[in-house]
């Protein structure tokens, strides 16, 4: 036979699943969103290469760093993220933007994009993001990226160089791994900035001008 009270504890035992699956819906979405952290350009006054063009393409990178996760790795190789805080883009789009920005700040070059800008440039800067995490058990943030000068004109690879820095993280957490990669990062943009800079680049020939040798002298 059932009675009321039998009837009440069946539904009550039905409806104690949903309440828990709401319990921790309502847990979850509580949690604070992690800490965003951006990557500064820093600012110096770099002579040479003025009035040349250059576009630098986002550098490539492994699908770990293709990410907006912060990164760890330890003496093993082991790769793991830090929690609270992420990068406010992709990670190889946000420094291929502090890295135009950089040339911005910093060069005399005649102009600086990216390719999607449509612009016709000198040289191209072809990139590969190497290393961007916090190493452990020493806790240096370490910044790698591999460079390559190449012509527009032709393809061919002027000169090629791989940059790095290292720089003490006080602590592994969010705040302070951000701000040791941030200022790894700013020396090696500022290495590279000074090194095209100072490099011999070649110039895509202005279609107006005369080809060597050409007497354009009038009849």
């Amino acid at each position: 036979m059932v009675t009321p009270q039998t009837d009440r504890a069946c539904l009550l035992r039905r409806l104690a699943p949903v309440a828990l699956l709401a319990a921790l819906t309502g847990a979850c979405s509580s949690a604070p969103a992690p800490a965003t952290f951006d990557l500064s350009a820093p600012s110096a006054r770099i002579r040479g290469a003025a009035g040349v063009q250059v576009l630098v393409n986002e550098p490539a990178a492994l699908q770990q760093l293709s990410t907006q996760q912060i990164l760890v790795k330890d003496a093993s190789g082991s790769v793991s993220f830090i929690g609270g805080g992420q990068w406010a883009d992709n990670l190889p789009r946000l420094v291929q933007t502090r890295l135009i920005n950089t040339f911005e700040n910093s060069s005399q070059l005649r102009g600086v994009s990216r390719p999607s800008s449509g612009a016709v440039a000198d040289v191209q800067l072809v990139s590969e993001l190497r290393r961007f995490e916090i190493a452990t058990p020493d806790n240096q943030a370490v910044a790698e990226i591999s460079v390559k000068i190449v012509s527009d004109r032709d393809g061919r690879i002027v000169n090629g160089r791989i940059f790095r820095a290292n720089i003490p993280a006080s602590t592994v957490d969010a705040p302070n791994a951000a701000r040791a990669l941030d200022e790894a990062l700013s020396v090696v943009m500022l290495d590279i900035v000074r090194w095209v800079s100072g490099s011999q680049l070649p110039r895509r020939e202005d279609p107006g001008t005369a080809a060597a040798g050409e007497d354009r002298t009038p009849a």
